[in-house]
């Protein structure tokens, strides 16, 4: 028998074998016979549509002609070279939308070369062999402060302690990886987020300050006394709530918050989840969210979200593959009240929506209640302020991401951002990694500038 843990909410649905299969690798690594044969689709084209697509610019055509070859060391420097987390992005870019979206293979007649799947043969033997691919420079004794292990800070930091600086990584969390870590389904990435990192930060120069949080044992203003450069990788920790009556009652989780527990639960049969799941969003956390729910064992997944399938952020494939999994959608509904007995939920009472003659978002008047005993919100998710002790007064902020200029940097001084925090033109850890790498730049250039400054000035006339 499960055991009970509140009401219908329970773990133990599955057994442990159902359990390891359902959250096996969704999509297992290429084989070299069917690598090559993918390579091989490539045009290589010169001008490629996809290299413009990727937002970190890798060089897609040069890495797969190098598979073609066996030459996979070659491969991964094209790879790693342009995002240090090409790992990790293999797994979990929406290529679809991304690279394999743009390429010219992509017709009514023809699949797009599979990119993601040969990004990932390219670079799963570095981390299994722990290869060395780049070299840090010789070291310059600056000190750089990184706020956030999630992809912008991993990211810079690596750039920056390859270029011979030293970082210090900072994270209020036990873990590194950030959302690679705590918010991507458990069989996107199975087992791959560590080993990533462990590999990352083999590179040298790189010290990790878990379990210190900004605002409370972690001050912005010592920080930038005590660094040369402080970069804030800070990402979405707030989440954004219903705003409807009941939201608080027993039963009634965020998605994020479910979606961290999972993937730090070393038994899955120890993971608790409802027999009824109404999950409210259309994101792809609300997806993978919904998913996970189906694959614990629950019995009825409901995903709803307040508007039709292709106003959600969710990719079209991510959505296929919710509904492949057995999760139902509901579209054009918004949640007006949890509905509660004793103190815990056993439904949601929703409003149909409508759009009005101005292309307005409006209810109809038209509700109805679908039963829940574990409702997910996965409704967005916000910055965090920064409070006045931690040096939050003096960071502007707009539209609730921290403002940044060309060079990430912010209104203070020497205190770059990136990743989520500021916004972009997606909210993708691959976004975040490219973010991470250009604030790397540029950081780098100004405190090599200093230095050059100090050295000048230090040298008698």
């Amino acid at each position: 028998m499960p055991r009970k843990d509140t009401g219908d909410i329970a773990s133990g649905r599955l057994s442990a074998e159902a359990l390891t299969h359902n959250f096996d690798d969704i999509a297992p690594p290429l084989d070299r016979r069917r690598a090559l044969i993918a390579a091989q689709r490539c045009y290589y084209c010169y001008d490629a549509p996809c290299i413009q697509a990727c937002p970190t610019g890798i060089d897609i055509p040069s890495f797969i002609k190098r598979i073609t070859t066996d030459n996979l060391r070659g491969a991964a420097q094209d790879i790693l070279g342009a995002n240090i987390l090409g790992g990790m992005c293999a797994r979990v870019c929406p290529t679809e939308i991304l690279c394999e979206g743009s390429c010219v293979r992509n017709t009514g007649e023809s699949e797009p070369v599979a990119i993601g799947a040969l990004q990932r043969y390219a670079t799963d033997w570095v981390y299994d062999d722990n290869a060395t691919l780049f070299q840090r420079a010789p070291d310059t004794g600056r000190r750089i402060a990184v706020v956030g292990a999630g992809p912008a800070g991993l990211s810079c930091a690596h750039a920056l302690a390859r270029a011979g600086h030293r970082v210090s990584i900072y994270d209020a969390l036990p873990k590194a990886g950030g959302l690679n870590e705590y918010g991507i389904a458990a069989y996107k990435v199975p087992g791959f987020a560590q080993r990533e990192i462990d590999w990352l930060l083999s590179i040298g120069g790189i010290e990790m300050k878990l379990g210190r949080r900004l605002g409370d044992d972690l001050a912005l203003t010592d920080l930038r006394r005590d660094y040369d450069a402080v970069f804030l990788g800070l990402g979405l920790t707030g989440v954004n709530a219903l705003g409807i009556d009941d939201e608080a009652v027993a039963g009634v989780r965020n998605a994020v918050d479910f979606i961290a527990q999972l993937r730090q639960t070393a038994d899955l049969a120890q993971m608790p989840v409802g027999r009824r799941v109404v999950v409210i969003g259309g994101g792809n956390t609300a997806i993978d969210a919904a998913v996970q729910s189906k694959k614990l064992g629950a019995e009825v997944v409901t995903l709803v979200y307040r508007r039709g399938t292709e106003s959600m952020s969710a990719t079209p494939v991510e959505q296929a593959f919710a509904q492949s999994e057995g999760v139902a959608f509901i579209k054009w509904a918004q949640p007006k009240r949890i509905v509660a007995v004793d103190g815990t939920a056993t439904g949601v009472e929703f409003e149909y929506t409508q759009l009005d003659a101005a292309g307005r978002l409006m209810g109809s008047g038209d509700r109805f209640v679908v039963a829940a005993d574990l409702v997910l919100k996965a409704v967005g998710q916000a910055l965090v302020p920064l409070a006045a002790g931690a040096g939050g007064e003096l960071l502007a902020v707009d539209k609730g991401r921290i403002v940044v200029n060309a060079d990430y940097e912010t209104s203070l001084p020497g205190v770059y951002a990136g990743g989520d925090c500021v916004g972009g033109k997606v909210d993708l850890t691959v976004q975040s990694v490219e973010d991470g790498k250009r604030a790397a730049q540029a950081i780098h250039r100004v405190v090599s500038a200093n230095a050059t400054k100090a050295v000048a000035a230090a040298v008698p006339a």
